[in-house]
């Protein structure tokens, strides 16, 4: 049996992709997360008594612990997605996200790669190391054209940043040292268990509760839109079928104005809600200060992992959103448990360049 290390598998993409692995394959997955505020291990209930499955409470940043896990586990690969993610969090506070993404990354790369480099010829030959990022790393684009795996880096966020910085480590540690690393860098996720502070599960859940719903500036900023499920569809793929060394960008072919994604959401509240708090859900559409530094438009060309390994996304931007709202209306509960005592859907991210910023 073949076991694989996830980071952050209590997260939003790595639990789907930990209830994904234990559902679709053999493998044994061991699953490696501190437990912040948006890891929840109620997201692994649906695995949780597996023999397959195995959790482990440990920092990635630890040298120590990653080392005893890699000798105790004994993985053929890893697939790397704790990660700092909250783009309004890196603003306010940034120091996290350096200490998770890039010294964390840094850190289970030396404890993957001693690890390597002890293992017989046959097993350094199929050991993987898949590093899962962001394609906030590119930039901002206008109103037309795509990021490639060619795209040039120009982070905007203290968070793209970090996660840039953490995709040229793996990268150097492949060419420098060897280790068989490949990057994927995807668009937007959204789907279940998705912790409520993203765009998404923040505008139903005010929307359920009356509250307003925030939209920054006009609305106008562009996002291609990856349901979860097609996201760890895809991280399956690269890992079994990807080229060492290679870039693979996986985009959902969904791209959206912000105005747009909250006002299908209010439609599909308005004929799916149950009792109400308010007829129409769209009039609680409030649109408040930017975001500093807000990047106009992210939109990826997926044609190299199409091409090359046959990976398409199977879901639709409205059939996934339906399925979401579906979800967080019969979840709501759990919604509740996760956010208690951490978050109540405050504005966060407000910080300002200079005195002449948007306050």
């Amino acid at each position: 049996m073949q076991t694989i290390l996830v980071t952050g598998g209590a997260g939003f993409i790595g639990s789907a992709l930990i209830r994904y692995l234990i559902r679709e394959t053999d493998y044994a997955v061991v699953n490696v997360d501190k437990l912040t505020y948006a890891g929840n291990l109620s997201t692994l209930a649906p695995v949780r008594s597996d023999p397959r499955y195995h959790f482990e409470q440990v920092d990635i940043a630890d040298a120590a612990a990653m080392a005893r896990l890699f000798d105790v586990y004994r993985p053929t690969a890893v697939l790397h997605l704790a990660a700092e993610s909250h783009v309004d969090r890196s603003i306010d506070g940034p120091a996290a996200f350096i200490q998770t993404n890039i010294v964390g990354t840094y850190t289970l790369l030396e404890a993957a790669r001693s690890y390597w480099q002890g293992l017989d010829a046959a097993a350094r030959t199929a050991f993987r190391f898949v590093h899962v990022s962001t394609d906030e790393v590119y930039g901002s684009l206008k109103a037309g054209g795509y990021f490639t795996e060619e795209t040039p880096y120009r982070p905007n966020s203290p968070y793209s940043a970090s996660k840039a910085s953490s995709d040229h480590l793996v990268r150097a540690w492949h060419h420098t040292y060897g280790l068989p690393t490949l990057v994927t860098n995807c668009s937007n996720n959204y789907g279940p268990y998705q912790y409520p502070e993203k765009l998404i599960p923040v505008v139903i859940l005010n929307a359920l509760d009356g509250r307003p719903i925030p939209v920054y500036g006009r609305g106008e900023n562009v996002r291609d839109w990856l349901y979860v499920e097609d996201h760890v569809r895809a991280l399956r793929t690269v890992l079994e079928q990807g080229t060492v060394g290679e870039t693979y960008n996986i985009g959902g072919h969904n791209e959206q104005k912000n105005i747009d994604v909250v006002r299908h959401i209010c439609a599909l509240l308005n004929e799916l809600a149950a009792a109400p708090v308010v007829a129409d859900h769209g009039s609680l559409i409030t649109f408040v200060v930017d975001r500093p530094g807000h990047d106009f438009r992210y939109a990826i060309d997926a044609g190299k992992i199409e091409a090359a390994l046959g990976w398409r996304p199977a879901e639709r931007f409205e059939t996934g959103l339906r399925k979401t709202v579906q979800w967080y209306l019969e979840n709501r509960p759990w919604c509740e448990q996760v956010t208690r005592d951490t978050y109540n859907r405050q504005r966060l991210g407000r910080a300002v360049r200079s005195s002449n910023a948007l306050a």
